[in-house]
């Protein structure tokens, strides 16, 4: 079947256009000019993703953000002319999975939904997903990592990280998020802990840590792991 994607865009020709791709990739695509028919909608159609504007002429996109998560895990992504760090770390924080800024690439646009899409799709798998990017493979229910067929050493906390990051693969995961996961609650404002744990993996896992093709860092934001090179 083709992949649904719900798009939530007051703007009717953004919205044209966003079709116009999709289409053309074959998914099948739901409109919506508001955020309260975006929710109906979501809700009616339950689709395989959802492309996100924040400046909605009724309610604020990181409250639609906020009540979808409220009861469904469909992916997220925020397509929105806001550009400013704060506006990616809210809306990641309220639980959505991607964030593009206005205007976009079309090639950016359809690697961030093909990302989403494959990425919902394992998620309704059941057992304990082994990711394999590059020369690089993680498998989760064994805790075994290796690169280049060579099994990789990590730490407890090395790899409880690598994992956050390997169970959200391709979503970009703010330091709030990664610091909760991997240290609780208590340790949301250490970003220290991350610098140096993100560097570790680096020198384990990529071949030029100074330019990493896994662990990619949104700046000022936070880090996802690469799903394709």
């Amino acid at each position: 079947m083709q992949p649904t994607i719900l798009i939530i865009e007051d703007e009717l020709p953004v919205r044209r256009l966003l079709r116009a791709i999709l289409e053309t990739r074959q998914y099948s695509v739901v409109e919506s000019p508001t955020g309260d028919e975006g929710l109906r909608k979501a809700a009616t159609e339950q689709p395989d993703l959802v492309l996100l504007d924040l400046d909605l002429p009724d309610v604020d996109g990181v409250t639609v953000i906020a009540r979808l998560r409220e009861w469904s895990t469909m992916p997220i992504i925020v397509v929105s002319a806001r550009s400013g760090e704060q506006d990616k770390i809210v809306a990641l924080d309220a639980g959505a999975d991607d964030y593009l800024t206005k205007p976009f690439g079309v090639g950016e646009l359809l690697a961030r939904v093909r990302v989403a899409v494959r990425h919902n799709a394992a998620s309704k798998n059941t057992g304990d997903p082994v990711l394999a990017v590059g020369n690089l493979q993680i498998d989760l229910g064994s805790r075994r990592v290796t690169s280049g067929g060579k099994v990789v050493h990590l730490t407890r906390n090395e790899f409880r990280l690598l994992a956050v990051l390997a169970k959200n693969a391709g979503k970009t995961l703010t330091h709030r998020q990664l610091l909760r996961e991997v240290w609780g609650p208590e340790s949301q404002q250490e970003t220290h802990y991350l610098r140096v744990y993100i560097n570790q993996l680096r020198q384990k896992l990529e071949q030029d840590p100074s330019q990493p093709v896994y662990l990619l860092t949104e700046p000022g934001v936070g880090y996802r792991l690469a799903t394709e090179l």
